[in-house]
């Protein structure tokens, strides 16, 4: 499929775009007509900047998830210190009542934070979409590297770490803190 047009002899080459595979690498155009492969080298540094790019994207779902963790643990340590002020309600008064059930706090994110959380899930987004939108091109060079920059920044940036409770009352069954993966857009 031609995208391109011919007014005038010693114009440039026109594009190349095939909604098929292809390994088209001279004259390969991608998301724009001023990204178009002149020669070898330009094909390599597309290819690296697309690993660089995927890995960029996991860095960035990996922020996201930090983020949250840190806002949870900030709402947690805050409610920790009220408890540890707040009055026990078994203070002899109550000796022969059985336990109270638990207490659960619900809490909000203030704006500041949820600016930005929603930030950093539009750079998610953004680059996602920016990802999405070259493998449409069907090139096999480019799709072989977003695969490879998926491992690299998987490696990278999401390193499993696990929290294992040992001799817990709660009778909790498993490893604590293991995600299930998202495939797609997070």
């Amino acid at each position: 499929m031609d995208h391109g047009s011919h007014s005038g002899m010693g114009e440039e080459a026109a594009c190349k775009i095939d909604m098929l595979w292809n390994w088209y690498t001279i004259d390969a155009c991608f998301l724009t007509t001023s990204w178009r492969i002149q020669n070898q080298g330009m094909m390599v540094a597309t290819c690296i900047g697309v690993i660089l790019m995927v890995v960029c994207l996991e860095f960035l779902r990996r922020l996201g998830k930090e983020y949250d963790n840190l806002i949870q643990r900030q709402f947690q340590r805050h409610v920790a210190a009220q408890s540890t002020t707040s009055p026990s309600p078994s203070d002899g008064s109550c000796a022969g009542l059985p336990a109270a059930e638990p207490q659960v706090v619900m809490y909000r994110a203030s704006p500041l934070q949820q600016v930005i959380r929603s930030i950093i899930h539009a750079a998610t987004f953004g680059v996602a979409y920016l990802i999405m939108l070259l493998a449409m091109y069907f090139n096999g060079y480019i799709i072989i590297c977003i695969f490879i920059g998926a491992g690299i920044g998987k490696f990278l940036c999401d390193w499993m770490v696990v929290k294992v409770v040992l001799n817990s009352e709660k009778g909790g069954k498993g490893a604590a803190g293991i995600e299930e993966t998202t495939v797609c857009c997070g």
